[in-house]
């Protein structure tokens, strides 16, 4: 979707209406299915976008949460694994407390189509925030949205923390305090968290062999830099 695997994180503010055009500039019929609460009409299952045609998503966002969408159009399979597929994030309409924000797709390449996955990655690609470290502050609250794209179980671990955990992102309370938590397929979680202490933690999935395949990165927790005001 957009040129870009995951496609576009979409955001909307619960009640708001949403009008996605879907332009299929492909070679094969696609479709998009939006989770969440919504008319049959729009439910991106029967209305094939043929190659070359548009069709326009018109529903009210609801309820908050997080929403995965993907092509829904057989082999169903077949297209997700092809990078069809993305994050929709709707807020609560009082919103969340704000907090430095990232949105990870965990997902995986079936190259060969043999039902095996050769490697995995976050946001599309193995292995990219190992090469590519996020920078957080040290003490920053962060809030990171977490969604499994792939058909078999991932689960997202953060090294020296815990975090605090929302399933689905449907409630404003969190229902635990860990380390894990295992996704199955279009599961979906918020993690928010903190580090006290300053240097470079992993992230990763705890199934090892998503881990040594590219389901893994760094957090490099820095100081932050002192004011002018406080240096003097």
């Amino acid at each position: 979707f957009n040129r870009t695997v995951p496609g576009p994180v979409l955001r909307a503010t619960e009640g708001e209406t949403l009008r996605i055009t879907l332009v299929n500039k492909g070679s094969l019929p696609h479709t998009i299915h939006f989770h969440g609460i919504h008319p049959a009409t729009m439910d991106g299952v029967f209305e094939l976008v043929p190659p070359g045609g548009q069709f326009i998503y018109e529903f009210v966002a609801r309820p908050f949460g997080i929403m995965p969408y993907h092509c829904h159009s057989m082999p169903t399979s077949q297209h997700i694994h092809n990078g069809l597929y993305g994050m929709m994030i709707v807020d609560p309409k009082p919103g969340r407390p704000p907090m430095r924000e990232l949105a990870f797709i965990m997902s995986a390449f079936d190259l060969d189509r043999d039902g095996e996955a050769e490697f995995y990655g976050w946001n599309g690609r193995a292995f990219q925030y190992a090469d590519h470290p996020i920078e957080l502050a040290l003490g920053e609250p962060v809030r990171m949205y977490v969604v499994n794209m792939f058909e078999e179980a991932m689960v997202p671990h953060i090294h020296g923390n815990m975090y605090q955990l929302y399933p689905s992102g449907t409630a404003l309370k969190p229902a635990e305090y860990t380390d894990v938590k295992t996704l199955s397929i279009a599961e979906r979680a918020i993690l928010e968290f903190q580090y006290d202490f300053p240097g470079t933690y992993m992230f990763q999935c705890h199934v090892t062999e998503h881990m040594e395949q590219g389901l893994m990165g760094w957090f490099r927790v820095v100081e932050k830099p002192q004011t002018a005001q406080a240096k003097r």
